[in-house]
């Protein structure tokens, strides 16, 4: 039963972190950033940071992989966010 936990956390992580590629993408290959909010931006980069954190205190490997790959995403977007803006 573990291995299916596992396994249903791990393919849940992967669908909401491969949802941010299309929007990482976009941003930076049209430069374009005025519609994303600053600040949620700031806040869900935190929040993602903070679950990572969980993930490595609680030695969760589907939370550390999913946030792991999120928090580069959400990095960039913010990163163009600040520089496109």
């Amino acid at each position: 039963m573990e291995k299916y936990i596992t396994f249903i956390g791990l393919f849940s992580g992967f669908c909401t972190t491969i949802a941010f590629v299309p929007q990482a993408y976009k941003v930076w290959k049209t430069k374009r950033t005025k519609d994303i909010s600053l600040s949620m931006f700031l806040i869900f980069t935190i929040g993602v940071a903070s679950w990572l954190v969980y993930g490595v205190l609680t030695n969760n490997l589907p939370i550390i992989f999913a946030n792991i790959i999120t928090l580069f995403l959400a990095f960039l977007i913010l990163v163009a966010k600040i520089k496109f803006n």
